[in-house]
């Protein structure tokens, strides 16, 4: 670790309040030893990683790190607080501050040297000795295991340095069976630098303590090697602490489970491990892989923030079908006209020469895509929830509320009815003989024909009802009402960039399209994109306008703004949002709302769920409509000009605390809205 930290990467005397502030001054001194190219650059990315989670942990200690393209090298800053600095730990401030910079393509070597660090901070005598340590050369020396911790006691590098990050078969020394609680754990971070060996190394020493055996596999940014399947057929439990999906779940499928964050399994390790045997006691088994963190979050998670994850989960993977089906639909009324819904199918009819043969094709096959649209949003609401268990019961739940009339309405009670008596089925005792067909048999037979019962005989009815008068009072908005609903759905496409209110928005707006498609539902397609486009292109007009009031990365941003926003991505956006969360988001909201209302005042329509600019042409009152997205956009641009330039001259690039309500949402789509 001799190349990664010296002394003059080290301040013992940290004289900042804020946790912005901490790693500037800390990454002032990579930028002073050419380890960092662009200081604001990569405190973006710090701040980008800061916002997924936070970074303080127990005992005092802060540890922000990221993967740059701006640093050079593998680089570890230290510094000090007297005072100490909020990063968001439970226990309080931090006093042991921690800057890790990884290259974007950082090697296996140096990244596991840095898990060893991580590994490390759980040491106390360790974590005692950076805070007694008066020379900074000292301080470099002891995290790069040069010098001692104690007169008694190995440097503390060089023990963690024996260690092997991505395996650790020591654990399992052959012991008698059934002597010994076996469990097995899997422990991953986004980055996967620091947490994800923290996380490893706490439940380690738990299991120790709690006389378990506890063997972990790292999955981290050095590369993980899978546990020895014969290792993972003895546990007798599984513990997952992770903030990224774990790699293949299913090698863990039918045994007593735990799933949690990272830092559950760094702050209470003894907790869970008492939790996953508990489990065990009572025959509690996960009868599939692993509920994905993403959907399900950690325990600690309130009903609404669970719930508000299980609805993007489905949104999620129903916005490609969305995208495909609504733009081939779109193409064929633009190519045939929209008497085009009534061409005979083209396995009977289909000329290559004629162009309405192209657009029956383009209308039936998006057609048929489309039809997948409610299915999908059920099944992966349901998937969100218990995972794939889940998915047999969503997908027919969604196809009987596609069958009853119950529409994007139907699906998204039918996915979330499937979740839940997967869940249920999931808590019931089970024999150990009829674990095997669970899955595959007795879950899926059970469910379904439960969520079958209830939206055909009991809930379908209403929700259709429902349905019908929602599209009813759709297609009789006009005047101010139609204003009205323009400003809610310009106000909520801006609100989260790409969150959840914007993505109920567009799942609002796209559930009313198909071929059967109202004029009062394109309209509210029309202005929920027009809407969407403005952030990003407001962000654009003003690094342009006023490029003195951004950073240089901003102005960069800036750049490629104009052809996200164009493209109705609005998470282009983001990175301006979480940099001043305070000025940016009142004035996109601002401006989204002035367009949403035009759109709808104008009466423009739109028959694409997605695409921007690029379907122009199949915009009704397409002039006005482009009138509409302008205005707004200046609107917006105008609005955070003045209010950037009401702050002191002072002001960063960095990101606020704010941020992490706004940037995490976008980094999962793959379609962005």
């Amino acid at each position: 670790m001799s190349e990664m930290i010296t002394a003059e990467l080290v301040d013992l005397d940290l004289s900042a309040e804020t946790k912005e502030a901490a790693a500037r001054l800390l990454a002032e001194r990579m930028v002073a030893l050419g380890r960092v190219t662009d200081l604001d650059g990569f405190l973006a990315d710090v701040a980008a990683r800061e916002a997924q989670m936070p970074t303080g942990l127990d005992g005092g200690i802060g540890i922000p790190h990221c993967r740059s393209a701006h640093v050079t090298e593998p680089t570890l800053a230290f510094g000090r607080s007297a005072q100490g600095i909020d990063f968001g730990a439970p226990d309080g401030p931090a006093d042991l501050i921690f800057l890790i910079a990884a290259p974007a393509g950082a090697d296996e070597d140096h990244l596991t040297i840095l898990s060893s660090l991580a590994r490390q901070l759980m040491d106390a005598e360790f974590t005692a000795a950076l805070r007694a340590v008066g020379d900074a050369g000292r301080a470099a020396a002891l995290i790069r295991g040069e010098a001692s911790v104690s007169a008694e006691e190995p440097a503390a590098g060089e023990s963690a340095a024996e260690e092997s990050v991505a395996e650790e078969p020591a654990a399992v020394a052959d012991p008698a069976p059934g002597e010994t609680f076996k469990i097995v754990a899997v422990t991953s971070c986004p980055t996967g630098i620091a947490h994800t060996y923290m996380a490893a190394e706490s439940l380690e020493n738990a299991g120790r303590e709690a006389g378990v055996e506890l063997v972990v596999e790292t999955q981290g940014s050095a590369g993980f090697t899978r546990l020895d399947p014969a290792v993972i057929a003895a546990a007798d439990a599984v513990i997952f602490a992770h903030d990224v999906p774990v790699r293949d779940k299913d090698r863990f499928s039918g045994k007593p489970t735990v799933d949690v964050g990272v830092k559950a399994g760094i702050s209470r390790p003894a907790e869970l491990i008492a939790e996953v045997r508990g489990k065990a006691a009572r025959g509690e088994v996960s009868t599939g892989a692993a509920t994905p963190v993403e959907a399900a979050g950690d325990e600690g998670d309130g009903y609404g923030t669970k719930l508000r994850k299980w609805l993007m989960s489905g949104v999620s993977y129903m916005v490609p079908f969305v995208a495909a089906g609504g733009l081939l639909i779109a193409l064929g009324f633009a190519i045939g006209g929209y008497e085009i819904n009534t061409a005979k199918s083209v396995v009977d009819h289909f000329v290559w020469t004629e162009a309405a043969s192209w657009a029956a094709l383009f209308f039936q096959v998006g057609g048929l895509a489309f039809g997948f649209l409610v299915p999908v949003l059920a099944g992966y609401i349901a998937y969100g929830m218990a995972d794939r268990p889940g998915l047999v019961p969503g997908f027919v739940g969604g196809a009987v509320a596609v069958t009853i009339n119950a529409g994007f309405l139907g699906g998204l009670v039918a996915g979330l009815i499937a979740g839940a008596t997967v869940m249920a089925i999931q808590k019931v005792r089970i024999p150990a003989v009829l674990r095997g067909i669970m899955p595959v048999v007795v879950i899926p037979l059970i469910s379904s024909a439960v969520v079958g019962f209830l939206m055909f005989l009991v809930v379908g009815e209403p929700i259709a009802s429902l349905q019908s008068g929602l599209t009813n009072w759709l297609q009789s908005l006009d005047g101010s009402n139609a204003v009205i609903l323009g400003v809610i759905l310009g106000l909520m496409m801006c609100f989260d960039l790409g969150g959840p209110l914007n993505k109920v928005a567009y799942a609002f707006a796209v559930g009313g399209l198909g071929a059967n498609a109202t004029d009062g539902n394109l309209k509210v397609m029309a202005a929920v994109m027009a809407a969407g486009m403005v952030p990003p292109l407001a962000m654009a007009l003003a690094t342009t306008v006023r490029g003195k009031l951004f950073t240089k990365t901003e102005r960069e941003n800036g750049k490629a703004a104009w052809v996200l926003g164009a493209s109705f991505i609005t998470e282009g956006a983001i990175p301006f949002a979480a940099a001043d969360p305070l000025r940016v988001i009142p004035a996109s909201m601002a401006g989204g709302a002035v367009t949403g209302a035009l759109s709808m005042g104008f009466g423009a329509t739109l028959q694409a769920p997605h695409g921007g600019i690029f379907v122009v042409p199949l915009i009704g009152q397409p002039l006005l409509y482009l009138v509409a997205v302008v205005a707004g956009t200046c609107v917006s641009a105008g609005l955070v000009i003045i209010l950037k330039g009401m702050r002191k001259p002072a002001a960063t690039g960095t990101a606020a605390p704010a941020a992490a309500e706004v940037a995490p949402v976008a980094v999962k789509e793959t379609v962005s809205v």
